[in-house]
């Protein structure tokens, strides 16, 4: 078995530590983290014993094989591209940037240079999302219905980065959510192409409250739609094929019976337990990409493609 790739991180917000204790705890097969760059002051103190923080995004580059960006939007790209420059793999949270020219053309760029990247779109490991397509192997799909809702946005765990997470600049959750569900559309049904959308914004410089959309993914009509407020919890979604299978709660698999009720998948876990599972197959997926080989991770031309779409959603009147 090859020894596991270094792994440096650079952004230590939520995602930043829920993939570095994912790494420890699942994936010492796969990683092996190297060090973290974050410019916030009580970032150090939530390292977990081992793993150092260094003094300077550059000083993660030259430590690590692979670079993980979970820094906020705007900086993704010069940091993908400064780890590239330097002969390193890029795995990248999502959106690519906050403007799409500079998507596109680091897309290009990447994609030119046969660069080793790709971004952390967790359905392309999640374990339900295998199970939908093993049902849908039984469908012709005629119809998809993707719905979000949250009770705030931020979400209450997310409060800690709510200084962009609520803004229209980087924000949002057609940006941080929506944006999982047209992948896993695209993934499972086809090309995106977005038909007609409106969206609600609260005066200021706040994010989204609500959003409608039509689009085609393959030829198959989606309905989008989702708001704040619209719910209790912190979150709920649902994308349900054809009235007869869908993926809830992001990890949960179920399936229209003959009577009638959404009946789970025998082996579905809540997000919370997944969550490692997914995570494991991830950073598995980071080895092989950074090794140069085969891999089941979001494409950057797949990144951009959803990225592409939701930008048209938030900028539609």
């Amino acid at each position: 078995m090859p020894d596991p790739i270094a792994l440096g991180i650079i952004g230590y917000g939520i995602m930043g530590e829920r993939l570095l204790r994912a790494a420890l705890a699942h994936a010492g097969e796969s990683v092996r983290p190297v060090g973290v760059w974050d410019p916030s002051p009580g970032a150090a103190a939530r390292l977990p014993e081992g793993v150092p923080m260094l003094d300077s995004a550059a000083a993660v580059i030259a430590a690590c094989d692979c670079l993980y960006i979970a820094a906020p939007p705007a900086a993704h790209v010069p940091l993908a591209e400064a780890a590239l420059a330097a002969g390193k793999a890029v795995f990248l949270e999502k959106p690519l940037a906050t403007d799409l020219a500079e998507a596109r053309g680091f897309v290009a760029r990447a994609e030119a240079a046969g660069a080793r990247a790709a971004v952390n779109f967790p359905m392309a490991s999640s374990p339900a999302v295998r199970q939908l397509a093993a049902w849908q192997r039984d469908l012709v799909p005629a119809r998809l219905a993707i719905e979000v809702g949250f009770a705030t946005w931020p979400r209450g765990w997310q409060q800690d980065a709510a200084g962009w997470l609520a803004r229209r600049a980087e924000g949002g959750f057609t940006r941080e959510v929506v944006s999982h569900f047209l992948f896993l559309t695209r993934r499972r049904l086809g090309p995106l192409a977005l038909e007609e959308a409106s969206v609600t914004y609260p005066p200021g410089d706040g994010a989204e409250t609500a959003i409608r959309a039509r689009l085609t993914a393959g030829g198959v009509p989606v309905e989008l739609s989702g708001g704040v407020g619209t719910t209790a919890k912190d979150d709920t979604n649902a994308w349900v094929l054809n009235d007869a299978i869908r993926l809830r709660d992001w990890s949960i698999a179920e399936r229209r019976g003959a009577d009638g009720a959404w009946a789970p998948a025998p082996d579905a876990l809540p997000n919370e337990r997944m969550r490692p599972l997914v995570l494991r197959d991830q950073l598995a997926g980071v080895a092989a990409m950074t090794r140069g080989q085969p891999h089941h991770l979001a494409t950057l031309r797949e990144a951009l493609e959803v990225q592409e779409v939701v930008e048209a959603v938030l900028a539609a009147r």
